[in-house]
C-alpha cells in the first residue's frame, strides 16, 4: 500500500499563479447547438488549473474514452494530461484521469500535422524542436462531449466527440504540402524522475488501406495495463510508415512490434475536405475494439455523434435540477461540479460484456452488467458515492458497486483499494471499498452480491496483512516506529472496521460484526487527552517526541499522518462522534476545539505536501479527511456554526475559474462535497444513512431520486447573507432534527428550510434532534 507521496517521490509541486480571467467563460457553450439546457453551463476548464488536475476534453457520463488533449506529460500539474498554463500541445489521447493526484493513461495519441514528419515531442520550451504545436486558448471551445482547438502554426482545426467506448475526431487541414497523422504509442505520462511509460509489449498494424489496429502493454501507475485500439479513417491513407524507438521499418512493412512505436499516415489532398477519424478501445482484444467501434460508431456522422453525447450530458445534469435562486457563478460552479461528478468510475467493459478481470484473465458479464475501473476510493467514499445512492439509479449504483465486489473476488490483492484498468495500483492508506460496499448495504441497493462480498472483506480485517495491520491488530493501534504514516493508517484501519462490522450486520455475521464494532474504537489508542490532539505513539506505548501538531511526524525519517497532520487527524473520526466527544471533556469542550481548528494559524511547515490546501485556520478543504469537519458541530447541538462553516466554504473554496478548485478534483470527490452541500446534505458516516443538514445554496432544486421520483429541496427567505436555517419542514409538516434519513428522501417529496440572516441557536440544540453514531440498527 503507497501513498500519492510516494509516487510523487516526496517533492511539493511549484505552486503556479491563476490564470486571469477563466478560458471556459468565454467559450463553453458559446455557439454550440449542443450547448443548450444544463450543458450551457458546464465549464470543462474549471479545474484545469492551479493543482485541480482536471482535462478539458469530450467524454460522456462514466465512458470508457476521455478524448483530451495533451499538453505535457510530465510533473505533478500533468496528472490530467493538461494544464491551463501550457501554450503548446503534443496532440490528443485518448484517456486521462479526472483530478488525481498520480498520472497514468494517455494511450493512443493523435498527432495532426503539416511538413516534415517529426518523431520527438519536443519540449514546451522549444516546441518547434519536435511535434508540439502552439495554440491559444482564445482558440479553444470545450462542452459537455465537445472539444475544438486551432492549432496556431498550421492552422489545423481539431475537434474531438466521444461515445462510451470511441472517440471521433474532425480535422480541418490547410492547403499545405506533407499533411499527415502521427500515432505515437509510446506516450504516456512520464514518472516523477522523468522516465517516460515503461511498455513491455506492443504492436502496431494495418487492415486495408483505412485501418489501424494496435495494443500494449504498459507499466506506469497502474503496473500491467493491457489496452487495444482500433482507428479508421474516413477516407485512405496514402501510405503508412512505422517505428521501432524512432527506427523506421522497411518501406511496404504492414505492422510493427517492440515496445516504443510509433506510425505516420500519409494524407493526400487532406485540405479538400474535412478527415474523420474514429477511434475504438478495448482491454481484452483488437476485435474488442473493432466491435465497440462499429458498434457505438457505424458511420461518419460527427455533429450526430456530438449530438448524442450532449443529450447523455444534458439527461444526467437534469437530474439535480436548479429551478429556483443562485447567480450565474453559483449555476456553473454547480453544474460543472456535477460534470465532473459524472466522469468516473469509468466503464471497463467490450459492448458484448467481455472485460479484463483483476487478474489478468478476459471474463464474461451476465447480460445487461457493466464493468468499471478508475475507482479513487480513499477519496470518493466521503461524498461521490453517497450522491450516488440519492441521485443516480439503482440500477446504475449496483453496476458500480457491485463491481467493486467482482474485483474483491477476483484481484490477487483481495478488495481493491485503488483499481485502475484491471490493475491494483495499492494508492493510500486503507481498504475503502468496504465503506461503499457497506454504504449500498445499508441503503438497500439491489443488484449486490453482499454475501460474496462478506467473506473477502472479512479475511482482509482479520487475517490481512496489509501495511501495519497486524500490529493493529495486536496493539490496537499501529506504531511509528514501526511503519509508515501510522497515526492515519490507525484511524482509518478503525473506520473500515465500523463498515465490515456494518456490512456483517447486514449478511447475518452478528459475532464477527460485534467484534468489528468493538475494535473500530481503536481509534481511541492514539488519542492524547492531556493535549486532546491524535498522537504518533511507539510500539513501547511511549508517545513519540518531539510533537508539533502542525507538524508532519516525529522525525524526518517518515511521517506520521497521510497527506494532513494532528489537526486534521484529530477530527478524523465519523462513526463514534458521541463517545469521541467524551474524551475531549463533553460537547462544550468538543465544539470548542473545532472552533479552534478553524481560528488557529493557517501555517504549515516546510514539509508539508502540496495536498494540504484550502486552509481554513488549520481545516484543509484541498484534501479530503476534512471534508467531513464542518459538520461535525451538529453532533455537539450547535448546528448554526455547521451552517456557517458550510456556507462559507461553499463560497470560497469554489470559483468559477480555471484555479477554481481548492485541491485536486479526485475523480469527483471536491465536487461531490459541493453537490451534496448545495443542497443542504452530507453523509457524515456514509454507512450510516443519513444525511447531516448544511446550508442550502439554492431557493430551489429538483432532485430525481430512487426510480424517477422527486426530491424538491426548498430554501425560503435564502440569500447571501441568510446561510442560517430558522426551521425545517418535511413532507409539510414541521421538522425538527438537524438530519434525515436516506430511506424517507428517496421517496421523493418535499424537504423545505426557511432561512435568515442571524443563527437560530435552538433548532438542533435538543439531544434527540442531534444525528445518530455509532448504532448497529438501521436508521
Amino acid at each position: 500500500m503507497m501513498t500519492r507521496r510516494d509516487l510523487l517521490g516526496g517533492v511539493a509541486a511549484t505552486a503556479l499563479v491563476p490564470l486571469a480571467g477563466g478560458v471556459g467563460t468565454a467559450f463553453a457553450g458559446t455557439g454550440s447547438k449542443a450547448g443548450g439546457g444544463f450543458c450551457r453551463h458546464v465549464d470543462p476548464f474549471i479545474g484545469t488549473g492551479g493543482h485541480g488536475h482536471t482535462y478539458p476534453g469530450a467524454t460522456v457520463p462514466f465512458g470508457m474514452v476521455q478524448l483530451s488533449p495533451d499538453t505535457n506529460t510530465a510533473g505533478w500539474d500533468a496528472c490530467s494530461g493538461y494544464h491551463i498554463q501550457d501554450r503548446s500541445l503534443l496532440g490528443f489521447s485518448h484517456t486521462h484521469l479526472s483530478g488525481t493526484g498520480v498520472g497514468d493513461m494517455l494511450d493512443v495519441l493523435v498527432v495532426p500535422r503539416v511538413g516534415p514528419v517529426r518523431l520527438d515531442p519536443g519540449t514546451p520550451e522549444s516546441p518547434d524542436e519536435g511535434y508540439r504545436a502552439r495554440f491559444d486558448h482564445a482558440d479553444e471551445q470545450a462542452t459537455p462531449g465537445f472539444y475544438r482547438v486551432r492549432l496556431k502554426d498550421s492552422g489545423i482545426e481539431a475537434e474531438l466527440t466521444a461515445t462510451k467506448r470511441a472517440g471521433l475526431h474532425r480535422y480541418r487541414f490547410p492547403d499545405a504540402a506533407g499533411a499527415h497523422l502521427l500515432i505515437d504509442f509510446a506516450h504516456g505520462f512520464q514518472d516523477p524522475a522523468g522516465s517516460v511509460t515503461r511498455i513491455t509489449g506492443a504492436s502496431l498494424r494495418l487492415v486495408g488501406k483505412d485501418t489501424l489496429v494496435g495494443g500494449r502493454h504498459v507499466h506506469q501507475w497502474g503496473q500491467g495495463r493491457v489496452i487495444y485500439f482500433a482507428m479508421k479513417l474516413s477516407r485512405p491513407f496514402a501510405g503508412a510508415r512505422f517505428y521501432s524507438n524512432d527506427h523506421a521499418m522497411p518501406e511496404g512493412a504492414q505492422g510493427v512490434e517492440g515496445a516504443a512505436l510509433k506510425c505516420v499516415l500519409d494524407l493526400s489532398d487532406a485540405h479538400s475536405s474535412p478527415l474523420l477519424v474514429k477511434v475504438g478501445l478495448s482491454a481484452v482484444d483488437i476485435d474488442g475494439a473493432l466491435r465497440n467501434l462499429d458498434t457505438e460508431i457505424p458511420g461518419w456522422d460527427f455533429d450526430g455523434v456530438r449530438a448524442a453525447a450532449a443529450a447523455a450530458w444534458e439527461a444526467e445534469l437534469g437530474r439535480l435540477a436548479i429551478t429556483k435562486g443562485g447567480d450565474a457563478a453559483d449555476i456553473k460552479i454547480f453544474y460543472t461540479a456535477l460534470y465532473h461528478a459524472l466522469l468516473a468510475p469509468t466503464l471497463f467493459s467490450d459492448v458484448d460484456g467481455r472485460y479484463r478481470a483483476m487478474d489478468s484473465t478476459v471474463r464474461q458479464l451476465p447480460a445487461g452488467a457493466n464493468n468499471y475501473s478508475t475507482y479513487s476510493l480513499w477519496d470518493t467514499y466521503r461524498a461521490l458515492h453517497p450522491l450516488f445512492t440519492l441521485a443516480q439509479p439503482p440500477s446504475r449504483v449496483g453496476d458500480i458497486v457491485g463491481g467493486l465486489v467482482r474485483m474483491a473476488e477476483e484481484s490477487p490483492a483481495g478488495p481493491p483499494v485503488w483499481p485502475l484498468q484491471g490493475t491494483e495500483t495499492g494508492c493510500m492508506i486503507g481498504w475503502h471499498s468496504a465503506v461503499v460496499v457497506a454504504e449500498a448495504a445499508a441503503k438497500n441497493i439491489p443488484g449486490v452480491d453482499y454475501k460474496a462480498a462478506w467473506p473477502i472483506f472479512r479475511k482482509q480485517a482479520f487475517q490481512g496483512q496489509t501495511s501495519g495491520l497486524p500490529e493493529y491488530r495486536r496493539l490496537g493501534y499501529i506504531p511509528s516506529d514501526t511503519v509508515e504514516e501510522a497515526v492515519s493508517k490507525t484511524l482509518e484501519y478503525a473506520y473500515d472496521d465500523w463498515a465490515i462490522a456494518r456490512l456483517g450486520d447486514a449478511v447475518g455475521a452478528a459475532d464477527d460484526a460485534k467484534a468489528l464494532r468493538q475494535r473500530s474504537l481503536n481509534y481511541r489508542k492514539l488519542f492524547d487527552r492531556d493535549m486532546t490532539f491524535m498522537r504518533p505513539r511507539f510500539t513501547d506505548g511511549s508517545w513519540a517526541q518531539p510533537f508539533d501538531p502542525r507538524g508532519m511526524g516525529h522525525s524526518r525519517k517518515w511521517r506520521d499522518f497521510t497527506e494532513s497532520n494532528a489537526w486534521q487527524a484529530t477530527f478524523l473520526n465519523q462513526h463514534d462522534i458521541y463517545g469521541y466527544m467524551e474524551m475531549f471533556g463533553g460537547p462544550a469542550a468538543f465544539e470548542n476545539k473545532l472552533d479552534e481548528l478553524f481560528t488557529t494559524s493557517s501555517d504549515l511547515p516546510d514539509d508539508a505536501p502540496p495536498d494540504i490546501a484550502g486552509l481554513v485556520g488549520q481545516y484543509a478543504h484541498g484534501n479530503e479527511p476534512s471534508h467531513h469537519i464542518a459538520y461535525l458541530y451538529a453532533y455537539t447541538g450547535a448546528h448554526h456554526k455547521t451552517q456557517a462553516r458550510v456556507r462559507s466554504l461553499l463560497k470560497t473554496m469554489y470559483r468559477a475559474d480555471p484555479d477554481g478548485l481548492a485541491g485536486n478534483e479526485d475523480c469527483g470527490q471536491m465536487s461531490a462535497w459541493y453537490l451534496m452541500s448545495a443542497l443542504g446534505l452530507y453523509a457524515v458516516d456514509p454507512v450510516t444513512p443519513i444525511y447531516v443538514f448544511g446550508s442550502p445554496l439554492f431557493d430551489r432544486v429538483d432532485v430525481t431520486v430512487g426510480e424517477g421520483r422527486t426530491l424538491t429541496i426548498e430554501a425560503a427567505g435564502n440569500a447571501p447573507d441568510s446561510p442560517y436555517i430558522q426551521s425545517v419542514t418535511w413532507q409539510g409538516k414541521s421538522y425538527t432534527r438537524t438530519w434525515i434519513r436516506h430511506a424517507d428522501l428517496v421517496q421523493g417529496g418535499r424537504l423545505v428550510f426557511t432561512m435568515g440572516p442571524k443563527p437560530n441557536p435552538r433548532f438542533g440544540a435538543a439531544a434527540e434532534d442531534r444525528p445518530s453514531s455509532f448504532t448497529a440498527t438501521r436508521v
